[in-house]
């Protein structure tokens, strides 16, 4: 199903990314196997997304099994499965990791013309499962994707006095049929912020996995992403106040709507 050398080349280069462990896989996916899960994607409009539109996120996601295509259904199984995640646990040094097979915020992912995502942080402890999150998979799967579109996934340092994101140190293009894996652990400050300017029938689609570890001694205990505020947005009192909610277990859901 996947491309398990060039996964194998890029892993070695993991440890020693910055500004915390990352690596890039092209042509992830077998070429046929790739296209059909892009096809398997919904249409923007179609009922089944939970859609998150506010001053922080502009997206749709989808992670309900029974409602996979085949394809995609068994691509997340094989993510899932025992196999698989001992290989990413051999290739990328880590000593205990799980999968999620609920897809608690994982699945589909998609963008479309305005789409956004603040700078954030995954949250850190699973919400149902005692595990800290540690990896993240995703795998892009929008066909013909312009760089001038923009979309791509940023990685910035950690500003631990003020416990912020501080600079921009490498952009992911999303390119077809391209995985990216990084670890979560690090104040791993990622995003795409700035609105994506693709045409109106182009979206940026994304299949989205991540992966548990036991729960470190010095973990932040936090069980929804903590975003960032923007440049513009620092001063936003709305925006600020949006954010805590984001946050929080409690009224996380009043942020978005099916």
């Amino acid at each position: 199903m996947i491309n398990l050398k060039a996964l194998e080349e890029s892993a070695a280069s993991f440890g020693d990314a910055s500004p915390f462990p990352y690596c890039v896989v092209d042509n992830f996916f077998d070429t046929h196997i790739a296209h059909t899960l892009a096809k398997e994607f919904p249409s923007y409009d179609d009922a089944l997304w939970h859609q998150y539109n506010n001053a922080i996120e502009v997206k749709k996601t989808f992670n309900v099994w029974n409602q996979f295509p085949p394809l995609t259904y068994q691509a997340l199984n094989y993510f899932n499965s025992p196999e698989f995640v001992a290989l990413l646990a051999r290739l990328f040094k880590i000593d205990s990791l799980f999968s999620d097979p609920g897809l608690n915020g994982g699945g589909w992912h998609i963008h479309k013309a305005g789409g956004k995502l603040n700078t954030h942080l995954d949250y850190s402890i699973h919400p149902k499962m005692y595990l800290q999150r540690k990896l993240n998979l995703l795998v892009y799967l929008n066909s013909d994707w312009q760089s001038a579109w923009g979309g791509k996934l940023g990685f910035w340092s950690h500003d631990a006095e003020n416990h912020q994101p501080r600079d921009l140190i490498t952009e992911v293009e999303p390119v077809f049929n391209r995985a990216v894996f990084f670890d979560t652990t690090m104040n791993s400050w990622h995003g795409l912020p700035e609105p994506i300017v693709c045409p109106e029938d182009q979206h940026r689609k994304a299949l989205a996995v991540y992966y548990l570890t036991t729960v470190a001694e010095d973990a932040e205990v936090h069980k929804k992403a903590l975003f960032a505020p923007s440049e513009g947005q620092k001063n936003d009192l709305e925006v600020l106040e949006l954010i805590k909610k984001r946050a929080s277990v409690e009224t996380a859901a009043s942020v978005y709507k099916k």
